[in-house]
C-alpha cells in the first residue's frame, strides 16, 4: 500500500468516525426530545386536572392508553426498523411525534387528549429500536456498551431539563406554549437528521447480515423459538413497569405527598432523573471494566445486573421519607438502578441476539414492557382513588428486578455473544 492510500484510508477512517459519533449525538437527543414530549403532561397535571376537571381514573386512562398503544406499535416497528433502516425509520418517527406533540395544545376534552396520545405513543416507539439497531450495525461489541449507556441517559437528560423548564414556561404562557415549543423542537432535529446522516456506513459487511439499507427478512419462527427472545422479553415485562409508573406519576408523587405546588415540583424530579443518567453512564463503564479484568460475558452481565437490582430495594422508603428532596435521593437511586440494569439489558440484546432481528427482539420486548407499564399506571389510579397511597407499586417495583434476573438466568444459564 502506498503512501497516498494510507492517506486516503486514514482520511476514510476519520470520516466514518465522525459519522457514527455524529449518528449517536442525533439519537442520543432525538431519544432526550422523546421523553421531552412525553413528560411535558405529568407535569401539567396539575393544571390540566383543575382545567378539564380530570380525576385520578381520567388521568391513569391517559397513562394506560399511551402504554397500550405503544405496545401494539411495538408489534410492529421493529420489523420497519429492521426493515428499512434507521435513518429512514426514525426520522419519519421524531416527525410523527412531533405533530403529535403539537396536536396536544388543541386539545379541550379527555377523548382529544387521549387521541393525541394514541398519536404520539405510536410514533414514539420507533426510538429505541432504531438506538439498538444503530449500535448492533455501526459499532463493534466492546464500544457498544457505553455507547448504549449514553444513549440511555438520553430519556433522564429530557426527563431533567423538562421539568425545569415547562412549568416555568406554562406559568408564564400558558400550558399549550409548552406542548408547541417541545413539538417544534423535534422538526429542528429532523433537519439536522436529513443532512447529517447521509453518508453513514456500517462498521462492518459479513455475508450473512444485511447492511442497513439493505432490506432484511426477519423469520418469526425462529425469533420465538430462540430462548434469546424471551429472555429479552421476560426482562422487560419485569424490569419496564416501574420506569413508567414513575414517568408517568413522580410529579404527583411528590404533589400528593409533599403538598408540593406545579412551579416548585421541578427540583426534585430533576435531582431524581439526574440519578437516572448516571445509572445508564455507570452501566457503560462497568461492563467492559468487568470484561478487561477478564471475565466472561455471561458472569459480567449477571453480575452487573444483580448488583442493579439490590439497589433498587430500599425504594419504597421515600414514602416515609421527612421532605421531598430525601424522597428525590431515594427515588433517584432507585432510577439509577433501573436504568443501568435496563442498559445491560439492551447490552445483551445487542451482544447474543443476531444483528438481523436485534430491533424486532428489542420490539417484543418493548410491547411486554408497555403492556406491564400499562398494567402498573392503570393499578396506581385503582390504588390512589380507593385511598391505598403509593406503597403498593412502590413495593412492586423493589421486587420487580430481582425476578427479572432470575428469569434471564432460566432462560439464558450461559449469555454467548451471537453466531447466527
Amino acid at each position: 500500500m502506498s503512501i497516498g492510500d494510507n492517506a486516503r484510508s486514514l482520511t476514510a477512517s476519520g470520516s466514518t468516525s465522525r459519522a457514527r459519533a455524529l449518528l449517536i449525538g442525533l439519537i442520543f437527543i432525538a431519544i432526550a426530545l422523546n421523553y421531552v414530549d412525553r413528560q411535558v403532561l405529568a407535569l401539567l397535571k396539575p393544571t390540566l386536572q383543575a382545567r378539564f376537571n380530570w380525576n385520578d381514573s381520567d388521568y391513569a386512562l391517559l397513562g394506560t392508553t399511551f402504554q397500550i398503544t405503544a405496545a401494539i406499535s411495538y408489534l410492529v416497528v421493529g420489523w420497519f426498523v429492521d426493515r428499512f433502516g434507521v435513518r429512514r425509520a426514525l426520522g419519519w418517527g421524531v416527525g410523527m411525534w412531533s405533530l403529535a406533540g403539537i396536536a396536544h395544545a388543541f386539545a379541550a376534552t379527555v377523548s382529544q387528549f387521549v387521541i393525541a396520545r394514541v398519536a404520539l405513543a405510536a410514533a414514539e416507539t420507533v426510538g429505541t429500536p432504531a438506538a439498538v439497531k444503530s449500535a448492533a450495525v455501526y459499532l463493534p461489541v466492546r464500544e457498544r456498551s457505553f455507547a448504549l449507556g449514553l444513549g440511555n441517559t438520553a430519556p433522564n437528560i429530557g426527563a431533567i431539563v423538562t421539568p425545569l423548564v415547562i412549568p416555568p414556561l406554562a406559568l408564564a404562557f400558558g400550558w399549550q406554549a409548552a406542548f408547541i415549543v417541545t413539538g417544534a423542537l423535534g422538526f429542528a432535529w429532523l433537519v439536522f437528521w436529513i443532512v447529517g446522516t447521509r453518508n453513514l456506513m456500517p462498521v462492518e459487511k459479513p455475508l450473512a447480515v444485511p447492511a442497513d439499507n439493505v432490506s432484511a427478512k426477519v423469520s418469526w419462527s425462529a425469533l420465538f423459538s430462540d430462548r434469546r427472545s424471551w429472555a429479552v422479553v421476560g426482562a422487560k415485562l419485569l424490569s419496564d413497569l416501574g420506569w413508567f409508573f414513575l414517568l408517568f406519576f413522580i410529579p404527583d408523587f411528590f404533589a400528593r405527598v409533599f403538598a408540593m405546588k406545579q412551579g416548585t415540583l421541578g427540583g426534585p424530579t430533576a435531582v431524581a432523573y439526574g440519578f437516572a443518567a448516571m445509572g445508564a453512564l455507570s452501566s457503560g463503564l462497568l461492563f467492559p471494566l468487568l470484561l478487561n479484568q477478564g471475565w466472561s460475558m455471561n458472569r459480567a452481565r449477571k453480575t452487573s445486573m444483580f448488583f442493579y437490582a439490590c439497589l433498587i430495594l430500599p425504594m419504597p422508603l421515600a414514602i416515609y421519607a421527612p421532605n421531598p428532596w430525601i424522597a428525590a435521593l431515594i427515588i433517584g437511586v432507585a432510577l439509577f438502578a433501573h436504568q443501568g440494569f435496563s442498559t445491560n439489558v439492551f447490552g445483551m440484546t445487542a451482544d447474543a441476539v443476531p444483528v438481523a432481528r436485534v430491533a424486532t427482539v428489542i420490539s417484543a420486548g418493548a410491547v411486554a414492557g408497555n403492556l406491564s407499564g400499562a398494567g402498573m399506571i392503570w393499578f396506581a389510579g385503582y390504588s390512589l382513588m380507593h385511598h391505598w397511597g403509593y406503597w403498593p407499586m412502590f413495593a412492586i417495583c423493589a421486587s420487580a428486578y430481582l425476578l427479572a434476573l432470575l428469569w434471564i438466568h432460566l432462560m439464558l444459564p450461559v449469555i454467548r455473544p451471537a453466531t447466527t
